[in-house]
């Protein structure tokens, strides 16, 4: 049985984990409490932008002396091994915490166990699995990428309530209201990067960045699939490519007067049907960091990760209006025959944005 303790100081240091999503890639977003004997919260932290400095620094050089003898809650197993830091274990021993209660694992071959190992070697007394399956959740786009080398995918869609997200002459603004759109802007700040289709590009012409306050640095790297290269120079996206990396996927080289405004060409090959390779794009995108991919459309992008079963979580906005089976579907015609074949999702919450309601889900595989 667990101490009720643990939890508490684990929620709370998978809190302060969540702050850095979409800021740590390719490195996971972790948290840390540093608890003293007698009962004081004495240090916090959370991983830095890029990665660096890990959150059991930061907790550390907050606690000081007052480490020494207390008890370190981290929501991954501190890492092991040299690499731009030291050890966050041997910091830990360093400093003379007593005590490490982990949440999860690291599945980084580098750690992998060894960092819980050399605390233990070293007499440090610890616990681990505390909250683990909220914590492999946190990080489950880091997870995936040392596992199957590819980010972690989570579609957002925005739909009226009979599932179109534009009507008959393709009007979708706004069919959402502000706090949904609100919550989509967070979406952003918390992935690493957000992706649409050229379909969705020259139709909305949108810049695709953070406009919370307060978060406009958060913006993720923006990409578009664009099998022939039509993305016009004059497009937001393209504009602003100096400013906010913008990568391109298409099936050939790249227009030269797109990489001279900034924006990054990766050349990729076709699927079966003829679109872009899907697996093949988020394979470059593993290898490129990314841990955490917010896809934004539009139909034809979202059946196309759905038929290769690579939507990991989805986010339905529903707005409360109806437009008609002339509307334009959120997902295009799926592979899927019948219902035994079809796509199957859990659901994992519900909220109500203002008017709009939210339904969240993840893969059932």
């Amino acid at each position: 049985m667990l101490p009720l303790s643990d939890i508490h100081h684990m929620r709370h240091a998978l809190r302060l984990a969540e702050r850095a999503l979409g800021q740590t890639a390719p490195n996971p977003a972790v948290g840390c409490i540093i608890v003293s004997s007698d009962r004081r919260i004495v240090g916090r932290g959370w991983t830095g932008r890029g990665g660096r400095p890990h959150a059991e620094t930061i907790a550390l050089a907050q606690a000081g002396d007052a480490a020494r003898g207390a008890t370190a809650y981290v929501t991954l197993e501190p890492c092991a091994h040299h690499g731009k830091t030291p050890p966050c274990a041997d910091a830990l021993i360093e400093a003379g915490i007593a005590r490490v209660v982990a949440a999860t694992g690291d599945p980084d071959p580098r750690v992998s166990g060894a960092g819980l190992e050399r605390l233990r070697a070293r007499g440090v007394e610890v616990a681990s699995d505390v909250l683990k399956n909220e914590a492999a959740e946190l990080n489950a786009g880091f997870f995936l990428r040392v596992r199957e080398s590819r980010p972690l995918v989570r579609l957002k869609i925005a739909a009226s309530a009979d599932g179109r997200t534009a009507s008959a002459g393709g009007d979708s603004h706004w069919i959402t209201g502000n706090e949904a759109r609100r919550f989509g802007h967070l979406l952003r700040a918390r992935h690493d990067a957000v992706l649409i289709g050229v379909e969705t590009a020259l139709a909305d012409d949108p810049l695709l960045t953070c406009r919370l306050a307060g978060l406009e640095e958060h913006s993720p790297v923006r990409i578009v699939l664009d099998s022939h290269q039509r993305l016009p120079t004059s497009s937001k996206l393209v504009r602003t490519a100096q400013e906010i990396p913008t990568w391109l996927f298409s099936a050939g080289e790249g227009r030269e007067e797109l990489r001279a405004r900034g924006v990054e060409i990766f050349p990729v090959g076709r699927d079966a049907r003829g679109r872009l390779d899907i697996a093949a794009v988020l394979r470059t995108l593993g290898d490129r960091g990314i841990t955490r991919l917010l896809v934004e459309g539009g139909a034809g992008v979202h059946a196309s990760f759905i038929n290769r079963g690579l939507a990991d979580r989805l986010e339905i906005f529903a707005a409360p209006l109806l437009l008609g089976a002339a509307g334009h579907p959120a997902i295009d015609a799926l592979a899927a025959l019948g219902l035994e074949e079809a796509p199957r999702f859990v659901r994992t919450g519900t909220r109500h944005p203002g008017p709009d309601r939210l339904e969240s889900f993840r893969a059932s595989h």
